[in-house]
């Protein structure tokens, strides 16, 4: 059935590829190659223009959001002209179902992240220890009654206080000295990944409560980020598994370190408060000021210079970006950490990196360890969103199977990771004959 079903979504897509080049071509015959290059045209222009916007002040900036806006404005006023809006949209929207189906096509059935290949049934804690943020996510510990659950359930529960208690770990490492046998926090990634690594060092189990504004970290183990309070089943009714642990020199991240230009603008003091317009001010001279930081990257035989940014993941990333989900990743047990280069010289270098076109300034790979380094003593890093500065150069590495993470034994699993349209792939697909339910 699950073979027959994917067949059928690979002859979907190349019928609506076919379609979608069908439909200019009936409208304008061969000049409907000019019109697709037209739009590629005004894609590429839009990049420009944005990087004119980031990359410099004055003129030159005014001159970049005034081509930003006008390059699209200007194809869509072309197509209107000469009666072409309803079958490019037509054509458009045919080409987006094509990709969509093919990667759905390719997707294995049954796959979602969030699962992973040893989980092993567990009793449950006798001395549960669990730190709530009452500040994270907008109030959620407070909105979904997690601390009254969480101490229904059996834990003892602290609620975070910076004023009283600025030293996360500390307080952990304390929990543990007074007998706890399980960790947790309700929280974002960053206070996740301070208590996960006293977990790891007494190899005691860590339950992660997402309660903090994205939880990514809780989205790739697959549990309910909507419902924060479902997480607690871990204490009564849960399953165990290892996953892997990043570190940036001796800071451990969950998720990864950010490198560069990202986190030397996280780390501006009016960053919090007005993002927007400390974006705008800080990126000029960060990428391409005379005295702009550069990085350098090492792994292995692979050296890499004159980097603006480099994300170190744990586990690699499947797409480096993606609007709707950013920062999904398969598993958490690979044994790998996840690079990904970033280098922008020039305008026409940005126009190929936004457009998709496969561009010398986006590296990426695996690796076990990465030494980063810099042209300065210390380097901004963030570290699971949280701002910290380390000394040149810093090693990464990866810590396989460190952290012993216990789940509800029910658990909604992440969406699947769609894999990219491989046309090859597709049309071998659709040939195959269809299987019977």
């Amino acid at each position: 059935m699950s073979g027959g079903r994917n067949t059928g979504w690979a002859r979907l897509a190349l019928l609506a590829l076919a379609a979608g080049v069908l439909v200019p071509l009936l409208a304008a015959g061969l000049k409907s190659v000019l019109w697709a290059l037209a739009g590629l045209a005004g894609l590429a222009l839009t990049a420009v223009g944005l990087w004119w916007a980031l990359a410099h002040t004055g003129v030159v900036r005014a001159a970049g959001m005034l081509l930003a806006v006008a390059a699209p404005l200007a194809v869509l006023a072309l197509f209107a002209a000469h009666g072409l809006i309803w079958e490019a949209s037509l054509s458009l929207g045919l080409w987006i179902l094509a990709v969509t189906s093919a990667r759905i096509a390719l997707t294995p059935s049954g796959a979602a992240s969030g699962r992973h290949r040893d989980t092993v049934p567990v009793e449950p804690p006798r001395h549960a220890w669990l730190l709530m943020n009452p500040n994270a996510g907008g109030g959620k510990v407070a909105r979904f009654h997690l601390a009254e659950r969480a101490r229904a359930a059996g834990a003892r529960v602290v609620l975070l206080d910076p004023s009283l208690h600025p030293d996360v770990a500390e307080l952990a490492r304390s929990a543990v000295a007074a007998g706890a046998d399980l960790l947790g926090v309700a929280g974002g990634d960053g206070t996740q990944a301070l208590v996960a690594e006293v977990a790891a060092d007494h190899d005691l189990p860590f339950v992660v409560i997402p309660a903090g504004t994205r939880n990514h970290f809780a989205l790739d183990l697959g549990l309910d980020r909507e419902d924060p309070a479902a997480s607690l089943e871990a204490l009564t009714d849960g399953e165990e598994l290892r996953v892997d642990l990043g570190f940036a020199a001796d800071r451990v991240f969950v998720n990864n370190a950010s490198f560069g230009t990202y986190a030397a603008v996280v780390g501006e003091p009016a960053y919090r408060n007005r993002k927007l317009r400390t974006v705008l001010r800080t990126l000029p001279d960060l990428l391409t000021g005379d005295e702009a930081p550069r990085l350098g990257m090492r792994s292995g035989k692979r050296h890499l210079d004159g980097l603006q940014a480099l994300l170190v993941s744990n586990n690699p990333y499947r797409r480096a970006a993606d609007a709707s989900r950013p920062g999904r990743r398969e598993c958490l047990d690979s044994g790998l950490l996840g690079v990904v280069c970033v280098r922008i010289g020039s305008a026409a270098q940005a126009a190929r990196l936004v457009s998709g076109t496969r561009s010398p300034g986006l590296t990426r790979l695996t690796a076990r360890e990465v030494v980063v380094e810099a042209t300065t003593p210390t380097v901004p890093v963030g570290v699971d969103g949280e701002h910290t500065v380390l000394p040149a150069p810093v090693v990464c590495r990866i810590a396989p199977g460190a952290l012993r993470v216990r789940v509800p034994r029910r658990r909604p699993g992440a969406p699947a990771s769609r894999p990219t349209a491989d046309w090859r792939r597709v049309l071998r697909l659709a040939l195959r004959p269809g299987c019977r339910a």
